[in-house]
């Protein structure tokens, strides 16, 4: 869902928390270490070339909080006065003994050597490319494209946060690991022109029924913070809120799997939309604000395509931006045309949004979030915000954003 802390949608703030830092050593870098508080994942480059480094701030700006470098010698000096960096992109050619030396200089810090690296290259039978595989870190062939940068960044933030599930009980190991193999599988089913199979949605969301019935589902939330695919986290948390609100209101069985399924798959089909236009830090433009909002008919489109689906789910897909007065999309259906669940996910999804944490902005508080909605009377049900409320007072410590 598109939402910011604003109520009018599909408008974005006109800059993004954290600025895109070029460090060497100069006095920016004690000024940037005084910002404590960081809303993206910190990404430090180390490119000796100015034309690259720019081209690769710019690429990563707006996700991420980006420090560079041009030396793996400034880089270890420097990176005291910052946050921990997630991952660490270093150059062959880095100055001045090249990226194998910088590497080993990263090795020898206490603190950095810990940090996942990927490394940039222009040959694959490099020295440095046959080092840095050998320690399983991957490695950006050049020239490569900004997509290919986001996947392979973004696969190495998401394996090392993956790798703690393991640790995890049965229930929110099994429904986290499930999931998040069905999101990653999609864009290959829709390659390959094939529907999502509901069994294994089905499967994934006994699982996160399971946790909410057994009072875990705080793990779900927790565990998931720090994801990089948006969208997946997202989903997973209006799928969790969703069941325990349906669990909270009496839904067992069948029915319970339904609101859980329904949350999982209700914006499947941003899986088509760029991801630079889905984490976008400003306003959206007449066009793409129309593409963001053809996510709904998408989802339909790939969710009618699938067997033995329940009907609820398609309906929270496609009604899960309806509103109350009839201003909402695709269909600006009215009042009684909205279904009692779509209702539901409305709530959940609006909540999950103003509480999300966003390269663009930071998360609303819980209580902030469902204040704001109770003055949504023209969009939200009323009545079931007040009932989402009070399911929520007894879950008040689990409530952190992600």
């Amino acid at each position: 869902m598109t939402i910011q802390t604003s109520v009018e949608y599909g408008r974005r703030p006109p800059f993004a928390r954290g600025t895109v830092v070029s460090a060497g050593l100069s006095g920016e870098t004690a000024a940037r270490a005084d910002d404590a508080v960081r809303s993206k994942p910190p990404i430090t480059i180390i490119e000796p070339v100015d034309r690259h480094r720019d081209q690769l701030r710019s690429a990563l700006g707006d996700l991420y909080d980006v420090t560079s470098f041009r030396t793996g010698r400034e880089a270890v000096r420097a990176l005291p006065l910052f946050a921990v960096p997630a991952v660490m992109i270093v150059d062959e050619r880095t100055p001045p003994r090249g990226g194998a030396a910088a590497i080993e200089a990263i090795g020898s810090d206490p603190v950095l050597r810990h940090v996942p690296l990927i490394g940039m290259a222009s040959h694959e039978s490099s020295v440095f490319v046959r080092l840095l595989r050998g320690r399983g870190c991957p490695v950006l062939i050049k020239p490569f494209t900004r997509a290919r940068l986001y996947e392979t960044l973004s696969a190495l933030l998401t394996r090392e946060l993956e790798a703690q599930w393991d640790a995890l009980d049965p229930a929110p190991q099994g429904a986290l690991k499930k999931t998040v193999a069905i999101f990653n599988e999609i864009p290959n089913l829709i390659l390959e022109g094939k529907p999502i199979p509901y069994s294994d949605v089905r499967d994934s969301c006994a699982s996160l029924v399971e946790a909410v019935n057994h009072g875990s589902f705080d793990v779900l939330l927790n565990s998931v913070k720090g994801h990089d695919n948006y969208t997946y986290v997202h989903s997973i948390r209006v799928a969790t809120f969703l069941a325990y609100f349906g669990h909270e209101l009496g839904l067992v069985g069948d029915d319970l799997l339904t609101v859980a399924a329904g949350g999982l798959l209700h914006d499947i089909g941003k899986v088509a939309i760029p991801r630079a236009l889905l984490n976008k830090p400003g306003r959206l433009s007449e066009a793409e604000w129309t593409r963001m909002r053809g996510h709904v008919t998408r989802t339909v489109e790939m969710l009618d395509r699938m067997d033995d689906v329940p009907r609820g789910v398609v309906t929270i897909a496609g009604q899960h931006h309806e509103k109350l007065d009839g201003t909402g999309y695709p269909r600006g259906l009215k009042g009684g045309a909205l279904n009692d669940l779509a209702r539901m996910a409305a709530i959940v999804d609006v909540f999950g949004a103003l509480t999300d944490r966003r390269s663009y902005k930071d998360p609303m508080s819980p209580e902030a979030a469902l204040d704001l909605m109770e003055g949504m009377r023209g969009h939200l049900d009323p009545h079931l915000v007040r009932l989402f409320r009070e399911t929520l007072r007894g879950a008040a410590s689990i409530l952190a954003p992600v």
